[in-house]
């Protein structure tokens, strides 16, 4: 059995898309005859935990974990701010965004852009590349794969492939200096600079680029001659295999992390004027919103008078969430404010996908996730401010609930299997050591 190392800060007991990806790549990457080793940090700085991710992790995966420091604890101190707790439901979904900022966030997001270069796990990487390269002395692996963001997993497998001559695959969930945030970070000269360098630096030293949309991969193609493939997140027939006992109302359900830049306030409006109308939609509607969610999103649904039909679960495990889903009558997925979102597919979508519910999505009207909805055929995106769009899908929604139908869908979606996804990932690693042998 072939062994590959995974890089990778997310790991069990924490949630969210970026655990995901790289748990079910090991919890399937046996089956195509691959060993994975896991190294990870020992006592990660975590706003979730879910710890029914850990079932996941196959008997033959080999977990190496090391400590890490990290300078939260003086970002606290200057924000004021308390550590997350486990339920993943304080503080801000992203606080590196287009909103005002206090004084002292404003320090905070300044000292983190400029001093910690790429992120605050920078002070990571030196004690993690000593430890690896003693590791694969006595136990050498086939491939080395970093998973990023944080970046700094990228610049330990840069230095440890170079060390060792190991092929090495940088997989980007998300940009670097192209993700939305990034200008947002009151960054110097200097500190942009040195971003940008140590970005081409890694894109031009990995032995392969890895992204999760076809137009990021477009977009990597113009930044550097380093081949780069797309293989995308996805979903997992596993998790859709609960029974699901349907509780009576029409429940449009938002999953994950819900932030106040995407907040759908046309929704909102919408179900407030279909409310007065309709006292018996009034009376079935329920907004479910489980995941981290800012207050400025509840705080516009009250506002708009669906306090009573709110229902915030809060932050809850990956099963649980699967479950809102398969019980949902229409799923809410709305992007946020920024253009860079485009090229962006959001991890919730493929497990929408597998729900077999329509899908309302919120943004851009042309970009990645609208095309997936058109080639599915599983949902449609309107704009932001589009009430004649968004109110049209409430009421086909509503009309195939009270008929008890669901209107057929089209498109194969068996692409985004996680399965699949995976012995895509095995075959491109397969290429790369073959390559590394010729040479």
């Amino acid at each position: 059995m072939k062994r590959v190392l995974v890089i990778s800060y997310y790991w069990p007991p924490a949630g969210g898309s970026g655990v995901q990806r790289w748990v079910k790549f090991a919890r399937y990457l046996p089956a195509e005859d691959w060993q994975p080793v896991i190294y990870t940090p020992e006592n990660p700085e975590m706003t979730t935990v879910d710890r029914t991710l850990e079932d996941e992790i196959p008997q033959e995966a080999e977990i190496l974990k090391t400590r890490i420091t990290e300078p939260y604890n003086l970002y606290r101190a200057l924000t004021g701010k308390k550590s997350g707790d486990p339920s993943g439901n304080m503080g801000e979904v992203n606080p590196i965004n287009g909103g005002r900022k206090s004084l002292s966030g404003k320090i905070a997001l300044a000292i983190r852009g400029n001093l910690f270069i790429p992120d605050p796990r920078c002070l990571w990487i030196r004690p993690s590349v000593r430890f690896l390269e003693k590791y694969l002395k006595e136990h050498p692996v086939d491939i080395i794969v970093s998973t990023g963001p944080p970046h700094s997993m990228h610049i330990i497998a840069m230095k440890v492939a170079k060390k060792t001559g190991i092929p090495w695959i940088a997989d980007f969930r998300d940009p670097w200096t192209r993700i939305f945030y990034f200008k947002h970070l009151p960054l110097t000269s200097w500190a942009r600079h040195r971003h940008l360098s140590l970005e081409k630096k890694v894109l031009d030293s990995a032995s392969a680029i890895v992204t999760v949309t076809k137009p990021l991969a477009a977009e990597f193609r113009t930044m550097t001659k380093t081949p780069v493939h797309c293989i995308t997140n996805g979903f997992d027939e596993s998790d859709f295999r609960q029974i699901i006992e349907p509780d009576g109302f029409f429940n449009i359900t938002h999953t994950g992390l819900f932030a106040s830049d995407g907040n759908p306030e046309t929704l909102w409006k919408v179900l407030e004027d279909k409310c007065a109308e309709d006292k018996e939609f009034k009376d079935m509607l329920r907004i479910r919103l489980v995941g981290k969610t800012d207050k400025e999103i509840t705080e516009s649904i009250m506002a708009h008078g669906l306090a009573e039909n709110l229902r915030n679960l809060g932050y809850q495990t990956h099963l649980v969430a699967t479950r809102e889903q398969m019980g949902a009558s229409m799923l809410l997925l709305p992007q946020r404010r920024e253009p860079e979102f485009k090229a962006v597919l959001t991890g919730k979508l493929f497990e929408y996908l597998a729900s077999g519910h329509p899908i309302l999505g919120i943004g851009m009207t042309e970009g990645a996730m609208a095309e997936v909805l058109e080639e599915t055929g599983r949902g449609r995106m309107v704009d932001w401010d589009d009430y004649g769009g968004t109110r049209a899908f409430i009421e086909t929604c509503w009309k195939g609930f009270k008929e008890d139908c669901t209107a057929p869908v089209k498109g194969d979606i068996s692409q985004y299997s996680r399965r699949e996804l995976t012995a895509r990932m095995a075959r491109l690693m397969e290429s790369l050591i073959e390559n590394n042998e010729t040479r």
